[in-house]
């Protein structure tokens, strides 16, 4: 294919805005337009749940580039542009007044909608979703000292606004099916000391599905499958993850299966478009990777191959979560690990897990051990064998396994 005169965007998160940083890093010439369908400059995400909920930081605080750069590197903003649907071939978008813009490559980059809750009453406008700028204001209003707060799902967003809400003075159930969330990720031991730190923090922690939500003279009755009592809220929160925004890949005819499915280099089921990001899955992976660093690693990814320039494997994907004062890192997915080897004592609240297949490090997770995770990632990626007994020792220094 003749190299790109036009390169569509679509989406403005970070793996967007990564692409369009590496497609002119790269030395692509030709008209870069970055179609955001929310106005203002693009923004990062993850201070959403964190301290842009604590009041501690402004947009400005948490854009992804500032203005001055997209002139600098010749980006064409579309502020405000809902892109209504795709046309990979002859090649261009279309925008939700009907006009129509050519584009000889198509990146989507559209991530994904927050999940509403699968109950009755779960589709009510009044309970709170936490995905835009806009949704962190409007649930910082509510989060007042004394507010009753309810959030559905002790995942990573879950787990991150149920400790704002309490660091800010509410009162705050957390409800989730399962015992010990994100065990799957992180592992059974650090996923536990996680979720009890909930408790220890002033949490009402409850095991339990909801059954249905209704609202009555402004507040919420939460009714919960085998919980008699009825959990009672002024706000509710759901947590409960998000779908990949794939209307315009399916309705363009692509390949979608949990994602718009991709190949090494992000290209979709059409060779002239590709998808990266929450809405991207890799062809032969079971799963999306919705974190910080794959989008932005995607961005770079697709930003060169799209230019014909190869790209570099990702390693293990990492992701990381702060709550109640505490940093979670992770490095790969602990479900894929035979066992595991703890480093440190779970009780005294910093320590790490290595998962092990064989006599390899295939994913590591840990609780404010940034040093000790930095040297383990490398481990893993370059797939250093290890002894158990000396992942264990603490006093074994695990950057030396790198030097053999």
């Amino acid at each position: 294919m003749n190299a790109p005169q036009r390169i569509a965007v679509v989406g403005a998160g970070l793996a967007a805005v990564s692409a369009c940083d590496t497609l002119r890093a790269q030395g692509y010439d030709g008209d870069l337009v970055l179609y955001s369908a929310e106005h203002g400059l693009p923004y990062d995400r993850p201070s959403l749940s964190k301290d842009v909920l604590l009041g501690k930081d402004r947009r400005d605080d948490v854009l992804l580039r500032p203005e001055q750069w997209y002139d600098d590197q010749r980006v064409r903003l579309r502020e405000g542009a809902v892109v209504h649907a795709i046309r990979p071939q002859p090649g261009g978008v279309e925008l939700a007044g009907g006009a129509v813009e050519t584009a000889d490559r198509i990146v989507l980059a559209t991530g994904g909608t927050p999940r509403a809750l699968p109950v009755p009453g779960g589709d009510d406008p009044e309970i709170c979703l936490l995905r835009t700028w806009e949704d962190a204001q409007r649930l910082r209003e509510r989060l007042l000292p004394g507010a009753r707060v309810t959030v559905v799902g002790a995942g990573l967003i879950g787990a991150e606004t149920a400790a704002v809400a309490v660091a800010l003075g509410c009162r705050v159930t957390l409800v989730d099916p399962v015992r010990v969330p994100l065990a799957a990720a992180v592992g059974h031991d650090i996923a536990t000391a996680l979720h009890d730190r909930h408790s220890a923090e002033g949490i009402d922690v409850i095991t339990a599905g909801v059954e249905h939500v209704e609202r009555r003279q402004g507040r919420f009755l939460i009714h919960l499958s085998g919980y008699e009592a009825t959990v009672c809220a002024d706000t509710v929160v759901a947590g409960i993850g998000i779908r990949p925004a794939t209307h315009l890949a399916e309705a363009a005819g692509l390949r979608v299966d949990n994602g718009v499915v991709v190949d090494a280099n992000r290209r979709t089921s059409h060779p002239a478009v590709y998808a990266i990001g929450d809405v991207a899955r890799g062809d032969g992976h079971r799963m999306r990777h919705e974190h910080w660093e794959a989008a932005q690693r995607d961005g770079e990814a697709v930003g060169r191959a799209i230019l014909g320039r190869p790209v570099p494997d990702a390693g293990a994907p990492w992701f990381w979560s702060d709550r109640h004062g505490t940093r979670l890192e992770a490095i790969g997915t602990m479900a894929d690990a035979e066992r595991t080897v703890l480093r440190g004592a779970p009780e005294s609240g910093a320590f790490l897990a290595f998962g092990l297949r064989g006599d390899r490090v295939v994913a590591a997770a840990a609780i404010d051990r940034t040093r000790d995770i930095k040297a383990v990632r490398r481990i893993v990626d370059r797939g250093i064998a290890v002894d158990p007994a000396e992942l264990a020792d603490e006093s074994a220094d695990l950057r030396s396994l790198l030097k053999r």
